[in-house]
């Protein structure tokens, strides 16, 4: 039977988004192989404390800036150089830090961007992490019924001109020589900014329609026996067990909602943020926040341990 180890791990993050990956040094199981700086826990030691000594012996710095991320367990079989063992990854989001960033342990030092890392190979338990350091903050969904699409149109370029990075087209009221015509004008409009386009609807569907991925509602998601392959695939949760069938199903990434008052919902009773933050506490998939969201909650939601927000309204309000 492997051993279990909790470890607490660095996500190092530059304000461009590039983060810091470190080698194996010599000596040490899987050397040469890429990971995130970090350490294990000692007897009676929380991770957030692990984290700041790790870093101090290994880089030299002192993070000041930090927030719990997700956790993540891994199975690592035995090696000609090292034992097998049971992982319990608990990583954080780094943003500042004190001191001067060194090599301490004989280690490399790379800094990646989130979507394509240039080194290799990774170590199997942080290469789902990378994956989700590929999504962006912000994740709009299309509001074509109340803008009209002219104005639709118009302020998708606006945005996608601003960054926009991951696009949800949710328009049930469309027929689907309708939804055809709109998913090949925002394809075609997306790719040169290389904006990942996703469907709320059937997986097939959206394949056959061009998209990258595709949004799963909670009875798609509940009813689901694996995911799709070759899409990037979110599912909208409400509950616990949502959140918990979708990490399940290893989904890419899931929304949680209502977080806050919403005019799409008004019935609904919102969570606010301490709920928020405890039900995705200990999540192995990232979490983005929905529900009344506008840009100025994105602390919010990364202070709350998600990957960022999704907007309805409050991605085209500003247009």
């Amino acid at each position: 039977m492997s051993k279990r180890i909790e470890v607490a791990v660095a996500i190092l993050q530059r304000p461009s988004g590039e983060y810091l990956l470190a080698s194996r040094p010599h000596g040490k199981g899987w050397a040469g192989w890429w990971e995130f700086p970090g350490g294990k826990l000692e007897a009676g030691e929380s991770a957030q404390a692990a984290l700041i000594r790790e870093a101090q012996e290994e880089l030299g710095i002192t993070p000041t800036r930090m927030q719990a991320w997700m956790q993540r367990s891994y199975d690592y079989p035995a090696t000609h150089d090292a034992e097998a063992k049971t992982v319990r990854l608990h990583f954080f989001l780094v943003w500042e830090w004190s001191g001067e960033l060194q090599p301490l342990e004989g280690q490399q030092l790379t800094w990646q961007a989130p979507n394509q890392p240039a080194v290799s190979p990774v170590l199997p338990a942080n290469a789902p992490i990378l994956h989700a350091l590929s999504l962006p903050a912000i994740y709009a969904i299309s509001q074509l019924a109340t803008l009209g699409h002219t104005r639709f149109i118009q302020a998708l370029k606006h945005q996608l001109d601003h960054g926009l990075k991951l696009l949800q087209i949710r328009e049930a009221q469309l027929s689907a020589t309708e939804l055809t015509a709109l998913s090949d004008e925002v394809l075609s409009l997306c790719a040169p900014y290389a904006c990942r386009c996703l469907l709320n609807g059937e997986p097939t569907l959206a394949s056959a329609l061009g998209y990258q991925g595709v949004q799963l509602n909670r009875h798609r998601l509940m009813t689901l026996l694996e995911k799709p392959a070759h899409l990037l695939v979110g599912s909208s949760c409400h509950t616990l067990a949502e959140l918990q069938r979708a990490q399940q199903l290893q989904l890419d990434f899931a929304l949680l909602s209502p977080v806050l008052p919403t005019r799409s919902h008004p019935e609904a009773t919102p969570m606010g943020w301490e709920t928020f933050a405890h039900m995705i506490e200990g999540l192995e998939i990232p979490v983005y926040a929905l529900g009344g969201m506008h840009s100025k909650y994105l602390p919010n939601a990364l202070a709350s341990g998600g990957r960022g927000i999704a907007m309805l309204s409050g991605a085209w309000s500003s247009v």
